[in-house]
């Protein structure tokens, strides 16, 4: 079997190196754990069929990577990985005045076009007034409508990314941290040079998110991938049990979700152009805090107890990189996630894993493809 190296140790990176490990090859993934990787920041929303915003080539692989979870967690729970993150919640699509309300029957139709389609985690829409989306989510404001999505579910960035690693090293893999350069000898890449330490590869997966691009470089490849800044705050509401509160979203970029035990996540803002700045600003924090009680004025006793920031890899047109690099015999990319990480990230690992130990995959990654940006 070849030795495969995973550059990158967020869920993407994780995922692949799991999936390399569960069928036996020998992997060694190396992270360099820097601050903002956008994993560790990100409390994600599993809920495609309900989006507005991405381009038309997000659904098909979105619907992929959402019917893969379940069997991603059948198989982290062979290896003993149970605590994950992932749990069904549902989610209320909210219209947050009259004019929005009036947009809701368009919303409900395509959500259920989407779902007669194959698109998962949907289930049946119900429209609500604003005192029965109160029943499900007690801080809302009293608002002209929201719709009821049954079969939307959460995850916490970490809680999964850990259990991936976990699972991996259980299998076999070997996780390092430290500082990795790909080193390229004509039209392939031998190896990877960790901190001094030259590590043989047959193949090597570029999975560095917002960092994608420096690894590029170093092996003469252009990855257009730049840190778009995140700053997302987590807020505890004293004695009361969020844990099944559904998940906030609707006609805006802006989302709640909770956790366990009395946790209110709101994000996120969407930076462009911070670069790799990795700082809670007063600006950022006001946003993201005016969106929240502006929907959920019930949040207002909260406990602001953290501000975490994620740099998320955006590419130019929103969509993921994957696939084979052009003009290297054995580099692969899995990067370019942008906010859709934990969403697609297990599932891209996954497929970009199975391209990397000579697998055919059974979807067309055409439209990821690096070469589509020259």
């Amino acid at each position: 079997m070849p030795d495969i190296v995973v550059i990158g140790g967020g869920i993407v990176g994780a995922a692949a190196a799991y999936r390399l490990a569960r069928s036996g090859v020998q992997v060694t993934l190396v992270d360099r754990n820097d601050p903002g990787q956008a994993t560790a920041a990100g409390a994600g929303i599993i809920a495609p069929g309900t989006s507005l915003r991405p381009l038309p080539a997000f659904y098909p692989i979105a619907a992929r990577a959402m019917a893969f979870y379940p069997e991603l967690l059948a198989q982290l729970a062979e290896d003993g990985e149970t605590e994950t993150g992932y749990e069904v919640v549902g989610s209320l699509f909210v219209a947050s005045d009259e004019q929005e309300a009036a947009r809701l029957d368009e919303v409900q139709r395509l959500m259920e076009e989407r779902r007669d389609q194959g698109m998962p985690g949907i289930g049946e829409v119900r429209r609500l007034d604003g005192r029965e989306a109160r029943e499900l989510f007690p801080a809302l404001a009293d608002l002209p409508g929201a719709l009821h999505v049954p079969g939307s579910a959460r995850l916490d960035g970490r809680l999964m990314r850990d259990a991936l690693l976990r699972a991996a090293e259980k299998r076999g893999a070997t996780v390092l941290r430290g500082d990795a350069r790909p080193v390229r000898d004509g039209e392939r890449v031998t190896g990877v040079e960790v901190d001094g330490r030259r590590i043989a590869a047959d193949a090597v997966i570029i999975a560095g998110g917002a960092w994608s691009n420096t690894l590029g470089e170093a092996i003469g490849l252009r990855i257009p991938v730049a840190p778009q800044r995140g700053q997302i705050l987590h807020l505890d509401l004293p004695e009361t049990d969020t844990s099944r509160w559904p998940i906030i979203t609707g006609f805006h970029s802006h989302y709640m979700l909770t956790f366990p035990t009395s946790r209110v996540v709101a994000g996120a803002t969407r930076e462009d152009g911070s670069g790799y700045d990795y700082r809670m600003t007063a600006g950022g924090v006001h946003e993201a805090l005016s969106e929240a009680l502006r929907l959920a004025p019930g949040l207002a006793p909260a406990t602001l107890r953290e501000v975490r920031i994620g740099l998320r890899p955006a590419s130019p047109d929103h969509l993921p990189i994957l696939g084979a690099a052009p003009g290297l015999a054995n580099v692969y990319l899995a990067t370019g996630h942008g906010p859709s990480g934990l969403q697609l990230g297990a599932y891209s690992g996954t497929v970009v894993a199975d391209l990397a130990r000579g697998e055919a995959v059974d979807i067309d990654l055409s439209p990821f493809a690096l070469e589509r940006f020259a």
